[in-house]
């Protein structure tokens, strides 16, 4: 996949934000993390979007960005990586749940509303960053953001056409199209959770009834359950594998895509008989001429891949590192 890279920009302060964790760390533009500071996202169960809820998980993303920066040490990366020269941090990308709307008068800084964090309704956490930490901030949606990184270094890099996929506590997706990442009017291009693949099925945070999140990621399965989602059952597995093809093979027949790459902490946890389940339903689904060969494999960079993702992102920023 085509790349802009700058050799002098970097590295870069990477922030995941997701429904269960929130991780920060100092990543190269080889993919190489040069720390790491992981702290769990916290539970809320008020009014969505309350401001004083808001502002304590902002205060602790900020924290934990500069714990990372600091980890990274003012002589550069550790010994594994020490081929690289020191820098400061040139940028933050972060990669955070959607939906996301425009907000400033340029229409560039986004605010953030994600299903699975209800803390923020619209919360302006570019603008904020940027304030906050001085420094160019790029922001979006963590399954995009596991487009960019995998299509750098991992399972799909060298393809022209794929869709990345975050099944975790939520379920999210990042389409490349003819080598180019796709936004969207703000930003939420490739929203896959929220295709609908059991008509009257259970109830999505989204209001609507059957969507992918609702039945196969790691919050609807406890809930469904009651029980952790990696307490699951190789039928229960199996089913959420059937119902990611199902899915994949809608939007392969749409886009004319070769490849999905599944990544997020319920997918790497099922493992082999989620990915065979969903290839298999993917091949049943999928029956164009163009569509047929399409495949599906696990993310190429593990439980990395969100962190690398946000510093894509963070190089984006700075005029490198996304498809063009």
């Amino acid at each position: 996949m085509p790349e802009r890279r700058s050799p002098a920009a970097g590295p870069v302060a990477a922030l995941d934000i997701g429904g269960t964790k929130i991780e920060a760390g100092v990543v190269d533009h080889t993919g190489c993390i040069l720390s790491r500071v992981r702290v769990g996202t916290p539970r809320f169960a008020g009014t969505p979007g309350d401001p004083h809820a808001a502002e304590e998980l902002f205060e602790l993303c900020v924290d934990t960005v500069r714990r990372a920066i600091s980890a990274a040490g003012p002589c550069g990366p550790p010994a594994a990586c020490a081929d690289h020269p020191p820098r400061p941090v040139a940028a933050l990308g972060v990669g955070c749940g959607g939906p996301m709307s425009r907000t400033g008068a340029s229409g560039e800084l986004l605010g953030v509303s994600p299903l699975n964090i209800p803390q923020w309704r619209g919360f302006p956490l570019a603008e904020r960053l940027v304030d906050e930490l001085a420094l160019p901030v790029g922001l979006d949606n963590d399954a995009k953001a596991l487009a960019l990184a995998e299509g750098a270094h991992g399972a799909a890099v060298g393809v022209q056409n794929y869709l990345a996929m975050v099944v975790s506590t939520g379920v999210g997706g990042g389409i490349v199209l003819d080598g180019r990442l796709l936004d969207g009017r703000a930003t939420n291009a490739g929203h896959i959770g929220h295709v609908v693949v059991v008509p009257d099925g259970r109830r999505c945070a989204c209001g609507a009834r059957g969507c992918l999140e609702a039945e196969v990621s790691g919050s609807a399965i406890e809930a469904a359950t009651g029980a952790p989602a990696r307490e699951a059952g190789s039928g229960l597995r199996r089913r959420c594998g059937r119902l990611v093809g199902r899915a994949v093979a809608s939007v392969c027949n749409l886009l004319d895509l070769d490849l999905a790459v599944v990544s997020g902490t319920v997918a790497i946890g099922y493992g082999r008989p989620f990915i065979d389940s969903a290839q298999e339903e993917l091949d049943r689904l999928a029956r164009l001429e163009y569509s047929s060969g399409a495949r599906i494999r696990l993310g190429g960079l593990g439980p990395d891949g969100p962190l690398v993702g946000a510093a894509r992102v963070g190089f984006a920023a700075l005029g490198a590192g996304r498809p063009a």
